[in-house]
C-alpha cells in the first residue's frame, strides 16, 4: 500500500513541477485580477507595482511602514528597496510558484515595473484566531486549563513554552493539492526514534488529496489500517498532554486550521487514560482508571448478555431475579433482541440530536427526551423496567472515556456483539470477542504494536497502563515508541527520601 503511495508522491511532484515551468508572473497576475479583493497599484515616484491580496494583508504595516518608503525614496533595484523598508523576512525572487504561494499566504509583492520578472516579497500577514481558551473535551478538575487553537504557530508556542529545549524540532511540510496546508511534525531530537519521524514525514508526503481542513483527515490517511474501527493515532487539544508524550519519545502532527493535535505511535490503553490520573495522587488515580475500563467492557457487553442470556440461558438467572425479569417482561410483544434494537436505537437517536443542537436546547432535549421517552416506552408494553436500567446504564457508562474518538468506537462495535449474542448465544459472543482481540494483536499504530503493552508482553510499559503506579518507578520511558534514550531519570535517587538539611 505504501508503494503505490510513493509512486503517488513521485507523479505529484511531476505534475507540480509541469505546473511549476507553465506558470508566468503575467498569467498568476491575470488569474488574480480576476478576484475582487486583489489589489494592484502602482507607488511611489517611479511608480512601483504593489500587488497583495487585502483579506490576508495587514492594512495598518502597508499604509505606515510600507507606502511611506515608497513615496520619499527613488530605488533603482530591488535589492536597495529591500535595505530601506523597515521590515523583517524580506524575500526577492523570479519563481512564480513561490511568488504564488507567498501571496496567497498574505505578502505583499513589489516590482520596479510591470513587466520585470523579479518581486520583492514582503510579509504582511493578517493574525486572525480566536485566543486560548479552556478544554471543552478534555476537561480536568485540576491541571492547566489552556486549549489548542487553529492557529499552528499559536499551537507551538503552548508547546514550546513548556518545552524549553533546543532539541524540541518541528519539521513543516505542506499537503493537499489545492489548500497547501501547513503540517508541522514535532519530536524531541535525541529522543524519538529516528525510524517513527521518517514513517511520518514519508506518509505525510504520499498524501494526494485536494484539501485537508481538520486533522482527522490526517489521521484517516495515514493510518496503517484505514478499515479498522479503532482510531491509531490519539487527538488532543491540551497542550500540557501533547508534551508529556513527547517527552515520552513520541510524534506529534500539528495541522494549522484544527485545534486538535494528533500523536503517534499509541496503544489502546491510552485512549482510556484521563489528564487527571496524572494530576491526583496514584492510589486514586488507578481506582478512576480501572472504573473507565470497567465501564467500558459493561457499556459494550451488558445488552448483549443480556440477550444471550434471555434467549438461550435461562438457567444461569437466579430464581429470585428470575421472577423479576418474567414479570417485566409478561407483556412485551417483541424477542429480546429486538427490544434491545429499539432502546439501542433510541440512545443513539437522543445522542445525535443533543451533539447537533445548539448547546442548552441539546441538554433539555437528551434529558427530557430520555425521560419521556423511557417512561412511555414502558407503559406502551414496548420494552420492559430492567432492560430501560441496562441500557440507561450502558448509555452512562460509554461516556466515561476521555478520548471522544475511542467513544464512538465503542458506539459501534456494540452492535455486532448484539448480533453475535441472537445467534449463537455466549458462545457468539465470545466469538465476536475473539474477532476483536485478534484485530487488535494484529493492529498497527505508525509501524509500532497497538495492543502494546499486552502484545508484545512488556512488563515494564505495565506501570502506567491499566493503574498508574508512582512517579519514582516510571524511570524509563516505553518500550513501544523505541526511544533513543530510554532512561528519563535516575530512579535510585527519585526513591531517596532527603530533608532539607541532610
Amino acid at each position: 500500500m505504501w508503494k503505490r503511495k510513493k509512486k503517488r508522491a513521485r507523479e505529484k511532484k511531476q505534475n507540480e513541477l509541469k505546473e511549476k515551468s507553465d506558470e508566468t508572473l503575467q498569467t498568476l497576475f491575470e488569474a488574480l485580477k480576476k478576484s475582487d479583493d486583489f489589489k494592484s497599484y502602482q507607488a511611489g515616484s517611479n511608480r512601483y507595482v504593489v500587488s497583495y491580496l487585502g483579506t490576508l494583508s495587514e492594512p495598518k504595516l502597508i499604509n505606515h511602514s510600507i507606502l511611506p518608503v515608497l513615496n520619499e525614496n527613488v530605488f533603482f533595484t530591488l535589492e536597495e528597496m529591500k535595505n530601506m523598508l523597515p521590515v523583517e523576512d524580506l524575500e526577492i525572487t523570479e519563481d512564480p510558484t513561490g511568488v504564488r504561494e507567498k501571496i496567497m499566504k498574505g505578502y505583499i509583492a513589489i516590482q520596479l515595473k510591470e513587466s520585470d520578472k523579479n518581486v520583492l516579497l514582503i510579509p504582511a500577514v493578517t493574525v486572525e484566531g480566536r485566543q486560548v481558551s479552556i478544554p471543552e473535551v478534555e476537561f480536568s478538575v485540576v491541571g492547566p486549563k489552556e486549549a489548542f487553537v487553529e492557529s499552528l504557530d499559536k499551537n507551538m508556542s503552548l508547546m514550546r513554552k513548556r518545552l524549553t529545549l533546543p532539541q524540541f524540532t518541528m519539521k513543516e511540510v505542506s499537503v493537499g493539492k489545492i489548500t497547501k496546508t501547513r503540517i508541522g511534525v514535532v519530536y524531541i531530537d535525541g529522543i524519538a526514534d529516528p525510524d517513527n519521524v521518517n514513517t511520518v514525514l514519508q506518509r505525510l508526503d504520499a498524501i494526494e488529496y485536494d484539501q485537508i481542513i481538520d486533522s482527522s483527515f490526517i489521521t484517516q490517511m495515514i493510518a496503517d489500517n484505514s478499515t479498522s474501527p479503532f482510531p491509531q493515532l490519539l487527538d488532543s487539544e491540551r497542550p500540557d498532554r501533547v508534551v508529556e508524550v513527547l517527552v515520552e519519545g513520541k510524534i506529534a502532527i500539528v495541522v494549522d486550521g484544527s485545534p486538535h493535535v494528533l500523536t503517534c505511535p499509541t496503544t489502546i490503553v491510552e485512549f482510556f487514560s484521563s489528564s487527571d490520573d496524572y494530576f491526583l495522587p496514584w492510589p486514586l488515580a488507578s481506582v478512576f482508571r480501572l472504573v473507565r475500563l470497567f465501564a467500558v467492557f459493561f457499556s459494550v457487553l451488558s445488552t448483549s448478555l443480556y440477550v444471550a442470556i434471555l434467549t438461550y440461558h435461562h438457567e444461569m438467572i437466579p430464581e429470585e431475579l428470575m421472577s423479576t425479569i418474567v414479570s417485566s417482561r409478561a407483556d412485551i410483544p417483541f424477542p429480546p433482541i429486538l427490544e434491545v434494537v429499539i432502546l439501542e436505537l433510541t440512545i443513539e437517536l437522543l445522542r445525535e440530536a443533543g451533539a447537533r443542537l445548539p448547546t442548552k436546547i441539546g441538554q433539555t432535549i437528551g434529558i427530557v427526551g430520555g425521560i419521556v421517552i423511557g417512561t412511555a416506552a414502558v407503559e406502551a408494553g414496548l420494552t420492559s423496567n430492567v432492560l430501560l436500567i441496562i441500557v440507561a446504564l450502558a448509555a452512562l457508562a460509554s461516556f466515561t472515556t476521555p478520548v471522544y474518538q475511542i467513544g464512538n468506537t465503542i458506539r459501534l462495535i456494540r452492535f455486532p456483539f448484539l448480533l453475535g449474542a441472537q445467534m449463537w448465544g455466549l458462545v457468539g459472543v465470545s466469538m465476536i470477542m475473539v474477532f476483536y482481540i485478534g484485530h487488535l494483536i494484529k493492529l498497527k499504530s505508525i509501524g509500532r504494536p497497538f495492543f502494546a503493552p499486552l502484545y508484545p508482553l512488556r512488563f515494564r510499559d505495565l506501570r502506567d497502563a491499566f493503574i498508574r503506579l508512582p512517579f519514582n518507578t516510571q524511570s524509563e520511558r516505553p518500550l513501544q515508541t523505541r526511544p533513543v534514550d530510554p532512561i528519563r531519570f535516575n530512579r535510585k535517587r527519585a526513591s531517596e527520601k532527603r530533608d532539607v538539611d541532610e
